[in-house]
């Protein structure tokens, strides 16, 4: 078991990568983190996606948080896009990879990326 100390210096060095804010922003990232969600890949999704947002400087414009169950466990992991005034978007079988795509092209140049989103023929 590791010390008090050793698991203090590891969440400090992993604040950066997972920091979650709360706020009033323009866009509002959820990523389903329930048993569900974890065991089917959403933490490194939601590392991906907090990341990018990151590295794209468009943190002041984009939350990224955390939820728990949305509901939908067969398409885990499970990430959903609020913007005012437009419907929520709701992104499934995510990977590290699709969410970088989904900050580049539809977060940053607002373009739906369809083949990912959960579709009427799904349910």
């Amino acid at each position: 078991m590791k010390s008090l100390a050793e698991l203090q210096a590891i969440k400090d060095k992993m604040k950066d990568k997972v920091v979650l804010r709360e706020g009033s922003s323009d866009i509002r990232v959820v990523v389903g983190m329930a048993t569900c969600g974890i065991a089917a890949g959403a933490r490194p999704v939601l590392n991906a996606l907090v990341e990018e947002v990151n590295a794209q400087g468009i943190s002041d414009k984009v939350t990224v948080s955390q939820t728990g169950c949305i509901g939908i466990c067969q398409f885990e992991p499970v990430v959903e896009v609020f913007e005012a005034g437009k419907d929520k978007v709701t992104y499934v079988k995510m990977t590290a990879e699709k969410a970088k795509e989904v900050v580049t092209k539809h977060l940053i140049g607002g373009s739906v990326l369809t083949d990912y989103t959960l579709k009427d023929e799904n349910l």
